[in-house]
């Protein structure tokens, strides 16, 4: 079982302090400065004149750009308790929060370069507002420092313990830390579940994670195994998951307002903890990177871990349908017909293409709780990568207002997403002679026939899929987001409920 499954929160200490910088007992202090020698802040003002000037000299002689995400260390011999202080770069008059974010994500990975124990960070008040500003400045710090530590051997890497932001804890400034740190629990989770091997998750350890996450944030939960998963006629995911001695399983867990609900919302993912590609076998390359396969089912988990922490008036719940794509003398088969929990049937053309199978009947048991807005979330197909590139998410749905708040919600949280046609004519890629459907349509426009397959299941909601495919994994560290697990759409699906709340 993976070792930090139930808060999976960053174990970092935060406070404010407010007292002069040669005052602060930390090993480094983070400054935001924008290019050049104009419209630096007050709390930049003070920093060069703690070092008597040589930090604006520095940073002249480096034609530091001031850049969201560039970096200068400047060591501070003696006159500061620190042992440096990390310039990022940021125009705090028009920054975005993705730029302060950006900013102080790098400077936690630079900091944390440097074996700080103890971090000070200076944050500009900027055009977000305090609240915004210092919700962004946590994230990108907390998200920076994300290091998946569970199997190395030997001494553990050392990891900033103690974040201080320097100034009056505000309210405002107050509330935002607050959600910023909500969210970068959520990420962590997510990114945690993604990294672990398929030997630690499968289905029944994820259900066990989701259930000890539950418990930890007070979340209502319930886990369906796969007898009880027949007997609801789920006989989708019952196939998935067939050939595997991990058998499948449906998780729900549920946030309830303290007040007023003024809506329903169904976040569906995906949880394929390892998928050979079952009878239609994947190639030993293309095998490896399998474990991801359930980073929808993790975006939820995350999702769901940080709106825990947040008194939206909305019901919430978060659908897992996990199983373990295996070939074996029990395992289903090409040309097996198959029937979804709302009775339609599926014949299977390729059992890689088992996804979709799982989402299936996850809608359609979400649908039933009432949802008045279900968006799924799946590692679903490499169609979405070949159209889209890696890093993005590719939404489509049945309703573009809904189409366009989910991505309103990742531009503001600073992810990529783009909505997709759901072009009926495709449909007929589907036809099959002898079912209902299919279960793929070809190659041609891939991603949109899998969209198609799964708006069957519908059952009639406002209903959204995220096509997370290459986004849910990194080859390479980008901003606040170290190399491998992303943890993506977790913040986007936080803030897309928080603005709903609002409406």
């Amino acid at each position: 079982m993976p070792q930090r499954q139930s808060g999976a929160a960053p174990d970092v200490a935060i406070e404010f302090i407010q007292a002069p910088l040669a005052d602060l007992d930390v090993d480094s202090i983070v400054v935001a400065v924008p290019g050049g020698d104009d419209d630096w802040s007050a709390g930049a003002l003070i920093a060069d004149a703690e070092l008597d000037g040589s930090l604006k000299a520095a940073l002249a002689d480096a034609d530091f750009n001031g850049k969201p995400g560039s970096t200068f260390v400047l060591p501070t011999p003696g006159m500061l308790k620190a042992k440096r202080v990390v310039v990022v770069g940021l125009n705090a008059d028009d920054a975005s929060e993705e730029d302060v974010r950006q900013a102080f994500g790098a400077g936690a990975m630079a900091a944390k370069s440097a074996k700080s124990a103890a971090v000070a960070c200076i944050v500009p008040e900027g055009a977000a507002g305090a609240t915004g500003t210092y919700r962004a400045a946590t994230e990108g710090f907390l998200l920076g420092l994300y290091d998946f530590q569970t199997y190395r051997s030997g001494d553990e890497k050392p990891n900033v313990e103690r974040l201080v932001f320097v100034g009056d804890e505000t309210a405002d400034a107050g509330e935002g830390v607050r959600v910023g740190q909500a969210l970068a629990a959520g990420v962590y989770l997510a990114r945690d579940m993604v990294f672990e091997p398929g030997n630690t998750i499968y289905p029944e350890s994820l259900a066990r994670v989701a259930e000890e996450t539950a418990r930890h944030v007070e979340l209502e939960y319930e886990v369906f195994d796969e007898v009880q998963l027949a007997e609801m006629g789920a006989g989708a995911i019952v196939a998935v998951g067939q050939g595997s001695e991990h058998l499948p399983r449906l998780v729900r867990m549920t946030y309830t307002p303290s007040g007023e609900s003024v809506a329903t919302v169904a976040l569906v993912g995906k949880g394929i903890t390892f998928d050979t590609g079952g009878m239609s076998l994947k190639t030993g390359a293309g095998m490896v990177p399998m474990k991801t396969d359930m980073a929808g089912s993790a975006a939820v988990l995350g999702a769901m871990r940080a709106v825990a922490e947040l008194d939206l008036p909305i019901t919430i719940h978060g659908i897992i349908a996990a199983a373990e794509n295996m070939p074996s003398d029990t395992a289903y088969r090409p040309s097996d017909v198959l029937k979804a929990m709302n009775g339609k049937t599926i014949e299977v053309i390729s059992t890689d293409a088992e996804g979709r199978l799982v989402l299936a009947d996850a809608l359609v048991y979400a649908a039933g709780l009432g949802s008045e807005v279900m968006i799924d979330l799946a590692t679903l197909t490499g169609a979405k990568v070949v159209a889209l590139g890696e890093e993005s998410v590719a939404v489509f749905s049945n309703d573009d207002d809904l189409a366009e708040a989910i991505i309103a919600a990742a531009d503001e949280s600073g992810e990529l997403f783009w909505h997709m046609p759901l072009w009926d004519s495709l449909r007929s890629q589907l036809d099959s002679e002898i079912a209902d459907m299919k279960n793929t349509g070809g190659r041609g426009g891939g991603s949109i026939t899998a969209a198609l397959f799964l708006s069957e299941f519908a059952e009639g909601k406002r209903w959204a899929h995220l096509d997370i495919a290459g986004a849910a994994w990194t080859g390479s560290s980008k901003g606040y987001t170290p190399k491998g697990a992303t943890g993506v759409a977790v913040r986007t699906l936080v803030t897309y409920l928080e603005r709903l709340a609002e409406a």
